[in-house]
């Protein structure tokens, strides 16, 4: 079995405030792109075998994959009677706001419940992602999604009009946790991306969803790293850039594939983890 997990980037991302459960209410719009890790998975005696093409990645319990696995198996009642024995392909980037761990556990829980006839409901699946991770539930569900509570509350909407999507990771990683702190720090009034967002994609216009596209990590986070990358990509004409997630990599949209792969092959010479995908 064989699984493709799709990053997501952020259209929108506003931080409404800290809960009092500590986490934060959130209010965005998130979409798949085609950058991918993949997913194998088999069946094993019981218990977890997990390894990954990049050795940087750890392969223990504190693996996404590793945790939606032992959550499925638990979950359907299968963990006395089989395991797995997953192999990560990784090409999303870590810590970029790519959701590549959400990605990469919303496969296990897809491909394991393909691998053993589909023993838990669509329901139980999204229960036992956000377990895992915020981002889970809008990875088990895909496309383009107005995302709130702490992401896991979606609604489906417009689609992204075709375009060419331009991914950059300069070499620098940001700490969600602090992210976060410096949010709850600032003041003045909250931003309103996401109204902008919504509207643009109703009307299918790149050019007002270039202009309306945003993210309050960026401003809170104000990298040096990140605004080179944004200029760049509005330099080589992408209709707009932002940063996805907490940062700290940027997306540009473009109107035209060529443009689009010119502007990867320009970047590439600074920043090596620049990539072209589309919406997925």
């Amino acid at each position: 079995m064989r699984w493709r997990a799709n990053a997501k980037i952020n259209l929108s991302l506003e931080i409404l405030g800290r809960r009092e459960d500590g986490y934060h209410e959130l209010n965005m719009v998130m979409t798949s792109v085609s950058l991918c890790d993949w997913l194998e998975a088999e069946p094993a005696p019981p218990g977890i075998s997990l390894a990954c093409s990049d050795p940087s990645v750890p392969c223990g319990p504190q693996n996404t994959v590793y945790r939606a696995a032992a959550l499925f198996l638990e979950s359907s009642g299968l963990a006395k009677k089989t395991g797995v024995r997953l192999f990560l392909e990784k090409a999303i980037p870590s810590q970029a706001g790519l959701g590549g761990g959400s990605a990469d556990a919303a496969a296990t829980l897809c491909a394991l419940n393909a691998l053993f006839h589909y023993p838990v409901s669509r329901e139980d699946l999204l229960r036992i992602g956000l377990k895992v991770g915020a981002d889970v539930p809008f990875c088990l569900t895909g496309g383009v999604c107005l995302a709130q509570g702490v992401g896991e509350r979606l609604t489906r909407v417009q689609g992204l009009m075709p375009c060419a999507v331009v991914i950059c990771k300069p070499p620098i990683s940001v700490s969600t946790p602090e992210a976060f702190r410096r949010a709850d720090s600032r003041t003045g009034a909250n931003s309103h991306f996401t109204e902008g967002v919504l509207r643009a994609l109703e009307a299918g216009s790149l050019s007002a969803l270039g202009k309306a596209i945003g993210n309050d990590f960026e401003e809170v986070m104000a990298l040096p790293e990140t605004a080179a990358v944004r200029y760049a990509l509005l330099e080589a004409g992408a209709a707009g850039a932002c940063m996805t997630g907490s940062g700290s990599a940027v997306f540009g949209l473009f109107n035209s594939s060529a443009q689009a792969e010119a502007c990867v092959q320009g970047l590439k010479h600074t920043w090596p983890q620049t990539f072209l995908c589309f919406p997925a």
